[in-house]
């Protein structure tokens, strides 16, 4: 039953791959106003996709962009209930004179590994990755007939910008979209050789700062030394939210943290992360991250609070000897399950407000898409079975790893259909996603329609026992 499967996806590569070329040409940079109709007709294109190989599809307006619905066994109510999400949005381009070739005129090329890979936006993040899944989708069908379970396929367009649009509908979608599990692909490997499942993801606020001192900017000649400096106040006041070992000094920020337990510790201990694997090759040496925590402690377990952004004065070519009146600045905070990012902008704000020095003051702007941290229970049975599928194809132990960033979908899913997550992808770290010559090397995608189609194998297996 498998083997015809996977015979099906090897010998329509290039079929698959001309799948690949058709959406990446889509320029739907959904942040951009410009390129809305580029977004409605991509959703389009994905659903006669899905109507092609069986799905009952339907494409529903949101206050953003288009979502997509495909659905198949849709009575099988026996069978298990598989949800998978997607997002078809990318990231802007920009700068685009870094770029090799136009972004939306995707290519294979060659990596600076030797690898071959499809070059263009949106390749890695996220159409390749959601093309394994519903590549592996369409050989089943195109062997079986059917698949061994029900389907729901979600593919949204607002991620990369706005993930208030999704959540809002979800909420409203409630029940109807529940499944025994949400199966994503917008993740990486742990390496090369070695497929990863990520349990946990850190949820992320951010928060804008400005303050002011003076009603005008001041000639530093007349003012400079007794009047208040805002870009000085705000650089002092950056310097006290760490302390020398990285630890964040805002009271309150690590409420909720939760301890690692020793077996999770042990697991991330085995996969041998160092500064020199990590760092080089962003050209750094050593790990600035919270002291006595591991790396992987530092990206997965520990919240963050950093500075992304710090400018005010004049900013022009030659000299301008003045003191500004405002000094601005952009934090963003990573945050672990436990953490209520409500409280976290509240504790952050405060001591803000107790820190600033005389004669000055202080505003703040939230930006929307805020997360929570999320983990996810690692004996959860899905994961054992993909663990198993990961292994069959790539011959290698799979690592169960955390991660940095934020997924928002997997909060809303947890919290408007009470569902969990499986988060399995295979985008490798020199990929390039939201950097200019995106790619997606074409073992990943080949062997990542492969897994999937492993897994499916392993649920009609279980069906049968």
């Amino acid at each position: 039953m498998l083997q015809a499967v996977l015979s099906k996806i090897d010998a329509a590569q290039e079929e698959s791959l001309e799948k690949l070329f058709d959406l990446v040409k889509f320029q739907t940079i959904a942040t951009d106003p410009a390129f809305h109709p580029e977004c409605t007709a991509c959703a389009a294109w994905l659903k006669a996709y899905l109507e092609s190989f069986g799905a009952k599809a339907s494409l529903h307006k949101t206050m953003g962009q288009p979502v997509l619905i495909g659905r198949w066994n849709e009575g099988e109510t026996k069978l298990p209930h598989v949800l998978f999400y997607g997002h078809y949005d990318v990231q802007p381009v920009d700068p685009l004179n870094l770029w090799a070739s136009p972004p939306f005129a995707p290519r294979i090329g060659v990596t600076a590994r030797g690898n071959k890979a499809v070059f263009g936006r949106g390749s890695a993040d996220d159409k390749g990755q959601l093309l394994t899944f519903l590549e592996a989708v369409r050989a089943w069908i195109n062997v079986h007939g059917t698949l061994p379970f029900r389907l729901t396929v979600l593919l949204e367009g607002d991620e990369e910008g706005n993930s208030e649009v999704l959540d809002a509908f979800l909420k409203e979608q409630g029940a109807k979209l529940k499944a025994d599990i949400a199966m994503i692909c917008d993740t990486e490997m742990w390496d090369d050789r070695t497929p990863a499942i990520t349990t946990s993801l850190r949820g992320c606020i951010s928060e804008d700062v400005v303050v002011t001192g003076p009603r005008i900017d001041l000639h530093s000649g007349y003012f400079g030394g007794p009047a208040r400096n805002p870009l000085k106040a705000l650089a002092a006041m950056i310097a006290k939210l760490h302390d020398a070992k990285g630890k964040v000094t805002v009271p309150g920020f690590y409420n909720g943290v939760k301890p690692v337990s020793k077996a999770k510790l042990a697991g991330w201990k085995a996969l041998k992360l160092t500064e020199k694997k990590m760092l080089s090759g962003v050209g750094l040496k050593v790990s600035a991250g919270e002291q006595p925590y591991s790396l992987p402690e530092q990206l997965w377990a520990r919240p963050t609070l950093e500075v992304n952004g710090f400018w005010g004065g004049y900013m022009g070519v030659g000299s301008k000897t003045v003191l500004p009146a405002k000094a601005q600045a952009k934090f963003s905070m990573r945050l672990v399950e436990g953490q209520n990012p409500l409280k976290v902008r509240k504790a952050f704000r405060a001591y803000m407000k107790a820190i600033l020095p005389a004669d000055c003051t202080i505003s703040f702007k939230s930006h929307a898409g805020d997360s929570s941290g999320i983990a996810v229970a690692e004996k959860n049975p899905w994961i054992a079975e993909a663990a198993a599928a990961l292994k069959d194809e790539w011959g290698v132990k799979t690592a169960l790893v955390g991660s940095g960033v934020s997924i928002p979908v997997v909060e809303s899913f947890r919290k408007h259909q009470k569902m969990e997550s499986l988060l399995v992808g295979f985008a490798r770290h020199d990929d390039a996603a939201h950097s200019p010559n995106e790619k997606y090397d074409l073992e990943s995608f080949h062997r990542g329609t492969r897994s999937w189609a492993r897994l499916f194998g392993r649920i009609a297996k279980e069906m049968k026992s």
